[in-house]
């Protein structure tokens, strides 16, 4: 009986030791005394309360306080995590800028996480430059000639600008303008070709990197392709143009003529038509006239001499217009 109430309260025991071992994180609160970091065991019970961990408050207090940096509290960390922030990529820069002499307080860290961007890379990156490629670039030159320009651009983060800086797109989309307008200057595309590093120079003047996550440290022309000849093109397509339009106003004219032809023709037998309809009230006239006595039979013979003194006249002044020619045939 004794060793069954021995055994139970040793199984009792195991399991509030445990419970409390679940609950008081002592393994890791004696790992942090050993570091060097204060923290009580009533602080590591509350984090779970708050359902914030423990284990990743501490590592990040131990690996700050090997670091130098003294100056991290536990509540910072709280804070930064139940705000949605990542404590351990922000000790991990924090470090970094530390090793590197780069100025970065826990605030400027924190604001950066928040806003999005990784701090840590951030900070490997203004050690370690970036280099971005540029997507083909075609500008043109005065003389028409097209150029297919490739550029690269190396980068540093600029901590500074990191909230509230515009990011790699801006800065292509800049670059690639700065090319086009380089290029768009040049007299003929060979100067661009004899010297691409004036685009490089001409670029690099015009501070693109304001406002932006980063500073642009070189630009540098990685390649240039000659395009099309875009001057002559469109002075094909404007001749085209001309000509279509030359053609449409000169069919314009022709419809013009044609239809002025048509209503002269109209007007011409309208007068005809009134000239046989005059004639063939002549004889009525003669007929009336005779009836009234105002024309003799002397002055109709007269007038029928006249006429045909005059068809005779007209007959023997008219030229031959058909002359006849008869065929003859070799023996």
């Amino acid at each position: 009986m004794t060793l069954t109430v021995g055994f139970v309260g040793i199984i009792f025991l195991i399991i509030v030791l445990a419970i409390f071992f679940h609950f008081v994180p002592f393994f890791l609160w004696f790992s942090a005394k050993a570091s060097g970091v204060s923290i009580s065991l009533i602080q590591l019970l509350l984090m779970r309360i708050r359902h914030v961990p423990p284990h990743s408050i501490v590592r990040c207090m131990i690996e700050a306080h090997k670091a130098g940096l003294n100056n991290i509290k536990r509540d910072d960390l709280e804070a930064h995590y139940l705000a949605g922030g990542h404590i351990e990529q922000v000790i991990h820069a924090l470090v970094s800028a530390a090793k590197a002499n780069i100025e970065l307080s826990f605030q400027m860290a924190t604001a950066i996480d928040l806003a999005g961007r990784d701090v840590f890379q951030a900070v490997q990156m203004s050690v370690n430059p970036k280099v971005i490629d540029t997507p083909p670039v075609a500008a043109v030159a005065k003389n028409g000639i097209q150029l297919i320009t490739k550029a690269r651009i190396t980068v540093r983060a600029n901590i500074k600008q990191l909230v509230g800086g515009a990011g790699e797109e801006t800065v292509i989309a800049r670059v690639g303008e700065g090319i086009i307008a380089s290029i768009g200057a040049a007299e003929a595309h060979k100067e661009v070709l004899e010297h691409p590093d004036s685009i490089s120079k001409v670029v690099l003047k015009k501070g693109l990197d304001a406002g932006t996550a980063f500073e642009i440290l070189s630009i540098d022309i990685a390649d240039i392709d000659i395009g099309k000849n875009i001057g002559a093109e469109l002075q094909m397509d404007q001749a085209e143009a001309d000509k279509n339009i030359a053609q449409a106003k000169a069919e314009e004219r022709r419809a013009m003529a044609v239809a002025l032809e048509q209503e002269m023709r109209a007007k011409a037998q309208e007068a005809k038509a009134k000239v046989i309809e005059a004639e063939a009230e002549v004889p009525l006239a003669m007929a009336e006239a005779f009836r009234n006595g105002n024309l003799g039979i002397m002055d109709y013979y007269k007038m029928k001499n006249i006429e045909a003194d005059t068809s005779m006249r007209e007959s023997i002044a008219k030229p031959a217009t058909e002359i006849k020619q008869t065929p003859t045939t070799e023996k």
